[in-house]
C-alpha cells in the first residue's frame, strides 16, 4: 500500500498544481512508482484518459511528469462550468449531472464514496501518492461535506503541507490565518509549510519566514522562487493562460472566451519561434494586422457565442475574412463558426437556438450525448496525418462538411469553406502533433526547424524538479507521507 501526502492551498491558483508536478518527477527521479491525485477539481480544461474518460489537465500534466498515462482515478470528480451558478458534475469520468452551486453541497457527501474508491485504487498500484487540494482549507464555510481539503484528508488519514504564495502578498497572515480558522483536529494533520512564487532576494523574507515558524509552530520546508518556465507547461486556469512577447511572426489571435475550454491546444503555438500569439481578452478590439483568429472550445457555446458578439468580435471577425485572413475555429467554436446552434432540449441551458457567426454553411444541434475519444486523423487540405482527441456534444452538419477538415476512420469530420479560409473541427490537440503543426504553419509561410512540444514539456518538467530540489528539503517532505 502506497504512502500518500496532500498538498494544500493559502488560496486558490497558488501554484499547487505546478509543486505536485515538479515534486510527482522529483519523486520519479527517485525511483519511486508515483502517481498523483486531485479529489475534486474545477476546470473547463480537461484532458482525454486511456480508460475513456475526462481529467483536469493538470492531472494529465501530474501523470507525464508521473511517467504514467492520465486515469480517471486521478481525478475522482471533475466539476466543469456553464454558468456562472452552475457546473457539469463529471464522476470517474463520465457526466453525472449537471447542478447548481447552492445544489451541489447536498451532492457532495455522495462523492466522497468514489473518491476514496479512486484513491484506494491509486494506492495500491503505486509507491506514493501525492495529492492536490482544491481552493483552500481556510474556506471553512465549506468544510461539512467536503471532499477536496480536509474533509478528505481526515476520510483518508492523509498528511497535509500547506503553500502559501508570496507573489499575492500577506502571504504571513495567509498562513498563520489558515491555522487560527481551521479545526484543530484538521490542524493535526498539517506537517509544515512552503511558500511559493518569491521574486527577487528570498534572504530578505528570512525573518517573515521565522514568524510564520513562530506564530504556527509548523515546519517550513523552503521558499520557492518564481519559476519563470511556467508558461511551457499546459495551464489548467485561464488565468494562467501565459504567451511569449515577440515583435513579428504569424499573428494568430484567439478569443479569450468566457468559458473557454482545452485552451491547452494554443500552448504548442506560442512556442512557435515564428508565430506572434495574442490572446484577445474582453473590450478590446481585433488586431488590423492579425493573420488567423482562432475561435477555442467553450463550455457552454451558446452562452460564448452571446459573449463574442457582446464585444463585437463577430464583426470585427468579418472584416477580417473581407481581407483575406483566415479562421479556424475548435469544437465550441467551429459550432459558433456556423449558421445557427440550437440547443431543443436546454442541455447546455435554456431550450433554444441561436445565430451563429456565419462563415460556415452548418448547423449545429447539441444532443445529449458526450463524445470523447482520441482520435488518428488526416488533415484533408495538407495530407497530414496527425493525433488528436474529441470532448464535445452536438452535431454539426450543412453543405460546407462536403469539404472536410479532417478524416477520422474514413469519415469526414469538420468543414472548410469553399474559399478554404474558415475551417472548422471539433478535434483538440492537434496542434501538439509536431508534424501536423509544421504543415499547418507552412500553409501561412511559416518555416521553422525540428522542436519537438513533447520534448520541450519533458525539459520543462525536469527543470521544474531542479528548481523544487534546489530550495526545497523534498527528502524530508517525502518523509511526511504516510
Amino acid at each position: 500500500m502506497a504512502k500518500a501526502l496532500m498538498f494544500q492551498g493559502t488560496g486558490s491558483n497558488v501554484g499547487k498544481s505546478m509543486l505536485v508536478s515538479g515534486l510527482c518527477r522529483a519523486a520519479k527521479r527517485r525511483g519511486l512508482s508515483v502517481a498523483p491525485f486531485k479529489p475534486q477539481n474545477m476546470s473547463n480544461n480537461a484532458a482525454v484518459t486511456t480508460d475513456g474518460g475526462e481529467i483536469g489537465r493538470a492531472q494529465a500534466l501530474q501523470a507525464m511528469a508521473s511517467g504514467l498515462q492520465p486515469h480517471t482515478d486521478m481525478n475522482p470528480v471533475l466539476l466543469k462550468p456553464e454558468t456562472d451558478v452552475g457546473s457539469q458534475v463529471v464522476v470517474q469520468g463520465k457526466r453525472l449531472t449537471t447542478v447548481k452551486a447552492r445544489e451541489y453541497a447536498a451532492l457532495k457527501p455522495q462523492l466522497m464514496e468514489h473518491v476514496l474508491d479512486s484513491f484506494g485504487r491509486l494506492k495500491q498500484a503505486h509507491d506514493l501518492v501525492l495529492v492536490e487540494g482544491a481552493g483552500s482549507p481556510a474556506e471553512v464555510n465549506l468544510r461539512p461535506g467536503d471532499i477536496a481539503n480536509m474533509g478528505f484528508a481526515r476520510a483518508a488519514d492523509c498528511p497535509v503541507v500547506l503553500a502559501g504564495d508570496i507573489d499575492r502578498g500577506g502571504v504571513i497572515a495567509q498562513v498563520v490565518g489558515t491555522q487560527a480558522v481551521i479545526d484543530p483536529e484538521d490542524e493535526a494533520l498539517i506537517k509544515g509549510f512552503l511558500i511559493n512564487r518569491f521574486r527577487g532576494d528570498p534572504r530578505l523574507f528570512d525573518d517573515g519566514y521565522a514568524l510564520i515558524e513562530k506564530y504556527t509552530g509548523w515546519r517550513g520546508f523552503g521558499m520557492v522562487p518564481w519559476f519563470s518556465d511556467a508558461w511551457k507547461l499546459p495551464a489548467e486556469d485561464a488565468l494562467d493562460i501565459a504567451t511569449p512577447r515577440r515583435a513579428d511572426g504569424l499573428h494568430i489571435v484567439c478569443l479569450k472566451l468566457s468559458r473557454i475550454a482545452n485552451f491547452d491546444d494554443l500552448d504548442p503555438l506560442a512556442q512557435e519561434p515564428g508565430v506572434r500569439l495574442t490572446m484577445l481578452h474582453a473590450g478590446q478590439a481585433l488586431p488590423a494586422d492579425t493573420d488567423v483568429v482562432i475561435i477555442p472550445g467553450s463550455k457552454s457555446t451558446r452562452g460564448d457565442l452571446q459573449f463574442l458578439k457582446g464585444q463585437g468580435w463577430d464583426e470585427d471577425i468579418r472584416a477580417h475574412t473581407r481581407r483575406g485572413g483566415a479562421v479556424l475555429g475548435i469544437c465550441g467554436g467551429f459550432q459558433m463558426l456556423g449558421r445557427v446552434v440550437d440547443d431543443p432540449e436546454g442541455i447546455e441551458g435554456p431550450a433554444g437556438a441561436t445565430d451563429g457567426i456565419g462563415l460556415l454553411d452548418v448547423q449545429t444541434t447539441m444532443t445529449d450525448d458526450k463524445r470523447l475519444t482520441t482520435v488518428e486523423a488526416v488533415h484533408v487540405p495538407t495530407g497530414q496525418a496527425f493525433q488528436g482527441y474529441e470532448i464535445h456534444i452536438g452535431r454539426s452538419e450543412g453543405p460546407d462538411r462536403a469539404r472536410p477538415f479532417a478524416q477520422v476512420a474514413g469519415q469526414d469530420e469538420g468543414a472548410i469553406s469553399a474559399d478554404g479560409r474558415i475551417a472548422g473541427s471539433y478535434l483538440h490537440g492537434m496542434f501538439r502533433d509536431d508534424g501536423f503543426r509544421r504543415a499547418w504553419l507552412a500553409g501561412f509561410g511559416v518555416s521553422h526547424g525540428n522542436a519537438s512540444y513533447a520534448d520541450t514539456v519533458e525539459t520543462t518538467l525536469d527543470a521544474l524538479a531542479d528548481h523544487l530540489e534546489t530550495h526545497l528539503d523534498i527528502d524530508a517532505l517525502l518523509a511526511c507521507a504516510r
